[in-house]
């Protein structure tokens, strides 16, 4: 089976922040990384699900929300993946930041939680939400282009 670009990055030596996991064409992935992988330490499945919600809501009604292609959550329960089209790597970042900053400060109904619209509406743990959120805001507080760049093992001579 042929690996898709972006698959080949060692997670052994991957830190929380946020990386560039490919880009095509127009379109930039960005990696969204809240946990260190395979550490034991992760995401909960309902303060992740709540994340998903207010930050697809935030990062959809922003300026260049037509650019936001897609934001939701990494299997391993590590992250979340933001997929922007024509949009900067400093306007992403800026907005990833705005955005946890907003699931920080956020108080209310979640977007988006009701039966209705949502497959688990009652799996949503907004008080951990906002607190992996604040953890994280630590991490990229002050996160630049030039930090976008996956980590790369040193090599033994």
């Amino acid at each position: 089976m042929k690996l898709i670009p972006g698959s080949d990055i060692n997670h052994d030596i991957l830190k929380k922040g946020i990386y560039i996991s490919r880009i095509d064409d127009d379109i930039t992935t960005y990696d969204i990384r809240m946990k260190e992988p395979n550490r034991g330490d992760y995401l909960t499945n309902s303060a992740m699900h709540t994340m998903e919600h207010i930050v697809k809501a935030y990062v959809r009604s922003s300026e260049f929300g037509e650019n936001i292609l897609y934001f939701g959550p990494m299997a391993s329960r590590t992250g979340f993946y933001l997929l922007t089209r024509s949009l900067t790597d400093n306007y992403c970042i800026d907005l990833i930041r705005a955005a946890f900053q907003y699931v920080a400060e956020f108080w209310g109904k979640i977007p988006d939680a009701g039966h209705q619209d949502c497959g688990n509406c009652l799996e949503h743990n907004l008080p951990q939400a906002k607190e992996e959120a604040k953890e994280f805001l630590e991490v990229i507080k002050d996160w630049t282009r030039e930090d976008l760049d996956y980590p790369k093992a040193e090599v033994e001579e």
